[in-house]
């Protein structure tokens, strides 16, 4: 009798091996995505002759004894003689990114995380079956690989191998040598593949790495403490923004994702802390562009008995001294505009900038009526029960914020859009607060602190009220941080700046997406995506 089993496919590969059958699982997905091509069967066919030649795939007791960077960088300037003199063995390991075989020799180029050298290998010094199986590697492997220095006839420096090895083979083909990944999605989506074939994606990270490494060590070395607070909150505070909603099973309660740390940090300067910092994700539940991504990196900092002005200065000496940690100069270049970032930035209020600036005539930006007109002229939306202040701002936001290609502090904004910011002491109308911009984009937020808890009541029973109007970024009320105050927190000035922004202007990147590891992306498949 029959059996009704289904039959199980059949692969054909350019191989005949028993092992064929445990890649099945890999053939399969592969089949189910339509990406099982004929690459795909050599890369296969290759893995099943190692495995039949007795070679694991993956093993893990190659012991690398050398990073590539320092090992160019320390003989590049020897010449032949010299590097044959010095009579060392090099054991390095790193992915093959280019290969050129000419039957009994090869030269091939290995890349691990500090660098790329060449390699050259030959079956006279490897021996035969040694190099046999090196002719089944591909671009993609992980190798190891060891051997002495010297300079090949066009005078490259490179490894002359007595040992080849492979430690981790590559299943998938790397991306066309010259073409990459063009496809940004694409390069967004595997940035994996991105930091093997992008040199230039590699050298950004590790800027950005750098700049937060400089940021802490300024601000360490101002007195500073780094301290941590909770990522999920009862209350989201803070800053104006529609934050993420979670849920905590065991307590049975909502919890949201935070959109700023500042309400936790001031509760540390009511404990008695005077200086501290906090270097952390936020989330924020809004659109995504070239500027935004809804999770993203900012430092906070709080400076107990200073006022906002102090900041003003100490931004000036954070930002010249980051852009000369990565530079080497105060000026940087961003999108074709050379910006010095060199200490005596301009200062104009709020005000003066939507008139100086934007062009806009007094009697506009001080009326409701005409500001509100203007304002939806060009395109923006004004919603019901907005104030004055909040069309101001939208004023600014239109003919002001992308004009502002070097440095300018503006300060002094409308108190009813700075619900956390001190009073002016002349004017109850406006806040000591500031914004710093710099090409055309916020790159920090800050202000004199609100100490006085009727007041911080009064400023957050009016968000509330707009909230209950419509306004889904308006503050909530959070009693505890009233309370706090109450117990009496000094007078301080906190500032935020926008990490990821701040990388882009260093690394000269227009979108946010290039300085952000994995920025988030519709899931494959979707629409969209």
């Amino acid at each position: 009798m029959g059996s009704d089993a289904p039959r199980k496919k059949e692969y054909k590969l350019p191989v005949k091996s028993k092992r064929v059958e445990d890649f099945r699982p890999l053939l399969e997905s592969l089949d189910a995505r339509d990406e099982l091509n004929e690459v795909f069967k050599n890369r296969i066919a290759k893995a099943v002759q190692l495995l039949d030649d007795g070679v694991p795939l993956y093993p893990n007791d190659f012991e690398k004894g050398d990073d590539i960077g320092p090992v160019s960088a320390g003989y590049e300037a020897l010449d032949d003689e010299a590097l044959a003199a010095l009579g060392r063995t090099f054991r390095l390991a790193g992915r093959i990114v280019s290969l050129r075989s000419f039957g009994k020799v090869a030269f091939f180029t290995i890349q691990d995380a500090s660098g790329r050298i060449q390699v050259f290998a030959e079956r006279e010094t490897l021996g035969q079956d040694v190099y046999a199986v090196f002719k089944k590697f591909d671009i993609g492997d992980i190798v190891g690989v060891g051997g002495k220095l010297f300079r090949t006839k066009t005078g490259e420096l490179t490894l002359h191998a007595d040992s080849v090895r492979l430690v981790t083979k590559s299943m998938r083909p790397l991306p066309e040598k010259y073409h990459g990944l063009k496809d940004v999605e694409t390069r967004y989506r595997q940035r994996y593949v991105d930091l093997i074939v992008t040199p230039r994606a590699v050298e950004i990270f590790k800027i950005r790495t750098t700049i937060i490494r400089e940021l802490r060590a300024f601000l360490d070395e101002s007195g500073f403490m780094e301290v941590e607070t909770p990522m999920m909150q009862a209350i989201p505070g803070g800053a104006t923004a529609r934050p993420f909603v979670t849920h905590h099973n065991a307590l049975d309660m909502p919890l949201f994702m935070r959109i700023a740390p500042e309400l936790y940090l001031k509760r540390l300067l009511v404990g008695g802390f005077e200086k501290v910092y906090e270097v952390g994700r936020q989330f924020r539940n809004e659109g995504v562009s070239t500027r935004h991504n809804p999770e993203f990196t900012m430092c906070e900092f709080y400076w107990a008995y200073a006022r906002y002005t102090d900041l003003m200065d100490l931004t000036e000496r954070l930002f010249s001294r980051l852009a000369k940690a990565v530079s080497g100069s105060d000026t940087v270049e961003y999108q074709g505009n050379a910006i010095n970032l060199a200490p005596g930035w301009a200062r104009l209020t709020f005000h003066e900038s939507i008139e100086k600036i934007g062009g806009i005539d007094p009697a506009i930006i001080n009326d409701f009526d005409a500001a509100k007109a203007l304002v939806e002229k060009n395109g923006e939306k004004v919603l019901k029960g907005e104030k004055l202040g909040k069309v101001q701002a939208k004023l600014f936001d239109i003919f002001v914020e992308p004009k502002l290609i070097q440095p300018h502090f503006i300060y002094h904004y409308p108190t009813e859009i700075s619900p956390l910011s001190r009073r002016n002491a002349d004017n109850p109308e406006i806040t000591d607060r500031f914004e710093l911009f710099i090409a055309g984009r916020e790159m920090a937020n800050a202000f004199s602190e609100l100490n006085d808890p009727v007041d911080q009541r009064q400023r957050f029973e009016d968000q509330v009220r707009e909230k209950e109007a419509g306004d889904d970024e308006a503050h909530r009320m959070d009693d505890d941080y009233v309370r706090a105050l109450e117990y009496g927190m000094p007078p301080a000035a906190g500032e935020g700046i926008g990490i990821d922004r701040l990388v882009m202007l260093l690394t000269d990147q227009a979108s946010i997406r290039e300085v952000i590891l994995f920025p988030l992306l519709r899931p494959e498949g979707q629409p969209g995506s």
